[in-house]
């Protein structure tokens, strides 16, 4: 009897390791290891090792042993203040005013779209949008060309230019111009979840409060606002961890003034060769970037429950703007100018001028675009167009998205199949949350883990430092959280009836796969390629510690001429950029129309 327990113990666990999502899921499950945990635990070993450079920083500097030095110079050090409190001040400093400002501008901007008679209110929402997809970092730049002074710029800007007047290096560089770039860049975030929010909530709920004799003012904070609250919590937490980890524009406006975020810490120490209190300030943004995310969590999961869809009949009346109709119109507008087409134009405008604080008509130019080599400009390189530097970098950019889109699709699929046919069990929760633990690490962290692991040989696996598949896989991590949750969206639309009956009539998984679950699933990840497309092709903070002369990209070449004071060939790329994302975007809506139909 106990031998045959034992037999049907083991065909049933030779059975239960057959199934085609066990398998998919263990394999699964190995590569994140690999690719999300095993980066994490090498950082971890190396802030805790001397390294090779820290001989020149202590005589007792012994590489390979451990020490307690990086941890103690970053948090019990003379250095700390200036290595770890002050950064981080400004850290938070930005995240908490930009959370704000973007979510009273979104907030608002989604409830005049969302619940008012405002006229063009399809082509704000997407002119609304713009913004966040345009790379924060370019609108820094746009801010730099616009105000920029010739104390610390080198280059007067445009306002200097036009009016004869020097700004004031707080308008030009530091907390002000980063708080107003980044909330101009992140408040479409907020847009897109209110507006949604606002979208369900049933007019009836407002009407009652204006028949009882409620004034407006009173309906939006007693009703409206506590209905909206968890989406505008949601996007109060979100943006505040994405803006923790955003390197690009406090680097372009905070640097030249020494004002310093973390993110930009961690760039520095590594790029002066100490890279172990580099990985100790990414722990400390992953660190407040999970609490940031677990009190999201619980307070989206413990707050009260605000029914807006019942049973009932739902209506949606907007408000009438009356008198004020057009006039808000026009402060929309006005708003999207500043964020979209004010921006653009600076861009393109400084591609023209022939010197950097020269922008006459009489000195307008196409040498930065198509222009040959002259040694009197740039130190001899040619135009972006006819430049093989940048055209190699244009082509790694596209080369690098569509590698990362695809492979980070795939993926997301095959999590979708693991997680949906495994539902309610352990091993496909295990490979959802891995999956999504890539989110909670900002951009330069994840890429600060990825140096730290691949820089050395791993057993049989070389250095990949300085390879495109290093720059490819990091990106492809990092987008899974995306892909693997559009994965999921797709399977679950997708009968099991289906695989069933090919299975019944003996058809094996391989062909399952290729002739049912991958032509029903493609349509729903493709917006997820889109997705992953466009965010790959404006990356700059989770690439910048990888990329090397040979793997440099549109993103890395931008900072690089922009570090160099060439800025005519920074906002050239610059405008590449944008027009690369926003058809993509464009290219996205469509697609998820049709995929709607």
């Amino acid at each position: 009897m106990k031998a045959r327990r034992t037999f049907l113990s083991y065909s049933r666990f030779k059975n239960y390791i057959r199934r085609p999502h066990i398998v998919i899921s263990f394999v699964l499950l190995a590569i994140l290891l690999f690719i999300v945990l095993l980066p994490f635990a090498k950082m971890v070993k190396d802030s805790f090792v001397w390294q090779f450079a820290d001989i020149r920083l202590s005589r007792h500097a012994t590489p390979g042993e451990l020490t307690l030095f990086h941890w103690k110079r970053v948090f019990a050090s003379a250095l700390t203040k200036n290595t770890l409190l002050r950064p981080l001040y400004n850290s938070l400093a930005i995240s908490l005013s930009v959370s704000a400002c973007a979510m009273t501008i979104g907030a608002f901007l989604a409830w005049l779209v969302a619940r008012t008679d405002l006229p063009f209110k399809k082509s704000i929402t997407t002119v609304a949008v713009l913004p966040y997809v345009i790379p924060s970092y370019i609108h820094a730049l746009a801010w730099l060309n616009l105000f920029k002074n010739d104390r610390i710029g080198g280059a007067a800007g445009v306002f200097q230019y036009l009016t004869g007047l020097s700004p004031p290096d707080w308008l030009s560089y530091g907390y002000l111009p980063i708080v107003v770039t980044l909330s101009i860049h992140y408040f479409p975030f907020t847009f897109l979840l209110v507006s949604a929010a606002l979208a369900s909530i049933d007019s009836r709920l407002e009407e009652s409060g204006e028949i009882l004799g409620a004034s407006r003012t009173y309906i939006l904070r007693r009703i409206t606002f506590p209905l909206v609250l968890p989406a505008l919590m949601s996007s109060f937490i979100l943006t505040f961890s994405r803006i923790l980890g955003t390197f690009g524009t406090p680097y372009f406006l905070g640097t030249p003034v020494r004002y310093y975020t973390l993110s930009t810490q961690i760039y520095a120490n590594i790029i002066n060769r100490i890279p172990s209190v580099g990985y100790i300030l990414a722990f400390v943004l992953i660190a407040i970037s999970s609490v940031i995310i677990y009190l999201n969590q619980r307070l989206i999961g413990k707050s009260k429950s605000y029914v807006t869809i019942a049973g009932k009949g739902f209506q949606i009346s907007p408000t009438a703007l009356g008198r004020l109709r057009y006039p808000v119109l026009g402060m929309v507008a006005l708003l999207c100018v500043m964020s979209v087409l004010l921006p653009f134009l600076l861009i393109l405008w400084q591609t023209f001028a022939l010197y950097p604080s020269d922008y006459s008509l009489k000195h307008l130019t196409l040498l930065f675009w198509i222009g040959e080599a002259n040694t009197a400009f740039a130190e001899g390189e040619a135009g972006i167009l006819r430049n093989p530097l940048i055209i190699g970098a244009a082509w790694n950019s596209i080369k690098l998205a569509l590698t990362a889109s695809v492979l980070a699709g795939l993926f997301g699929i095959f999590i979708g199949y693991a997680v949906v046919k495994g539902r309610h069990t352990r091993l496909s929760a295990a490979v959802e949350q891995m999956s999504f633990l890539p989110y909670l690490v900002p951009g330069i962290a994840f890429g600060a883990l990825y140096l730290a692991l691949f820089s050395h040989n791993i057993g049989p696996i070389p250095a990949l430092y300085g390879t495109f598949f290093l720059v490819a896989l990091v990106c492809v991590a990092k987008n899974l959280p995306f892909t693997g949750r559009a994965g999921i969206t797709s399977m679950l639309q997708i009968g099991s009836e289906l695989e069933e009956a090919s299975e019944t009539l003996g058809a094996r998984w391989t062909m399952r796969f290729r002739k049912i679950i991958l032509p029903l699933s493609i349509q729903g990840a493709i917006s997820g390629f889109v997705l992953v497309f466009i965010t790959v092709m404006r990356e700059l903070s989770l690439i910048i510690l990888l990329v090397t002369p040979e793997t440099r990209t549109l993103t890395t070449m931008t900072f690089r001429y922009q570090e160099q004071g060439y800025a005519q060939f920074s906002s050239a790329i610059s405008v590449l950029i944008i027009v690369i994302v926003v058809v993509g975007e464009l290219l996205s809506r469509r697609l998820g129309r049709q995929g709607a139909i």
